[in-house]
């Protein structure tokens, strides 16, 4: 199983939810080879709760994910730290919101939980919790003490990331993670299709609940397989989000132009 562990389903946090764009994106995410992905979209997304809503609405379950036309989604969110930093999230869709709903207060920037109190939270929750990009700026997670390290159980390394530096990403996040004690896994970060691809995690068993996912993942039994053209689609991705985004300033309808003409 071909899995992303760090994916988006909108284009930003700002936009309203586009059943139609977050359609495009998973079919897109299959034709690259995927057969899962973790949808990590941004706590204080707007409309986060709609994002679900109509996943669980148009598509049947399986386990703890959603099957979308062979693509498994598994639930999930990125949380930012009051220090400076992201996070993820996993569990199945229930646990998700629930826990989406009771950081109402602290989704605000400046209202952010510290790394300590999410861990503590996550654990009480029997989340599965990982650290996202942790050598992205202006993050500082890293510089943490280890006691509010010790809630992590995965380090996420970043499609982002490689493709500014593959071999310093793999060195410093492969070294973090070590340092933890903890393995290391891959997501592209997409917030649009071509991105995709470019990092996947290759599980030695397909598995539809976050609790086998979780057991494949610390047991190490996956492999991290990196696209030969990995830098060329994210900076693909870059321009076009930028491009998608301007449309959307301009009073345009982003979706519109994007699947205009498409199959």
């Amino acid at each position: 199983m071909r899995i992303d562990f760090h994916t988006h389903g909108k284009l930003a946090k700002y936009l309203k939810f586009s059943p139609a764009y977050t359609d495009w994106l998973f079919s897109e995410a299959r034709r690259a080879g995927l057969d899962a992905i973790c949808l990590t979209e941004h706590f204080n997304t707007l409309g986060f709760e709609e994002v679900y809503a109509d996943i669980a609405a148009r598509h049947d379950r399986r386990g703890d994910a959603f099957d979308v036309g062979g693509l498994l989604v598994f639930p999930g969110m990125e949380v930012d730290v009051a220090e400076g930093g992201h996070t993820l999230v996993l569990g199945t869709m229930e646990e998700i919101l629930d826990f989406n709903r009771a950081l109402e207060l602290h989704k605000p920037k400046g209202s952010f939980l510290s790394l300590a109190e999410l861990g503590q939270e996550v654990r009480r929750r029997e989340l599965f919790f990982g650290c996202a990009h942790p050598f992205r700026e202006p993050g500082h997670i890293p510089e943490q003490p280890d006691e509010a390290l010790e809630a992590f159980e995965f380090v996420d390394l970043n499609g982002k990331d490689l493709a500014h530096g593959r071999d310093d990403a793999i060195e410093r996040t492969g070294a973090f993670a070590r340092r933890l004690g903890i393995p290391m896994v891959s997501g592209s970060d997409t917030h649009q299709a071509f991105q995709y691809g470019c990092v996947a995690t290759r599980m030695e068993r397909a598995v539809d609940t976050v609790s086998e996912l979780r057991k494949q993942v610390l047991a190490g039994a996956f492999a991290i397989e990196f696209a030969d053209d990995l830098a060329f689609r994210v900076r693909t991705a870059g321009l076009l989000k930028r491009a998608l985004k301007e449309i959307d300033r301009l009073g345009g309808s982003y979706v519109d132009v994007l699947l205009a003409g498409a199959e």
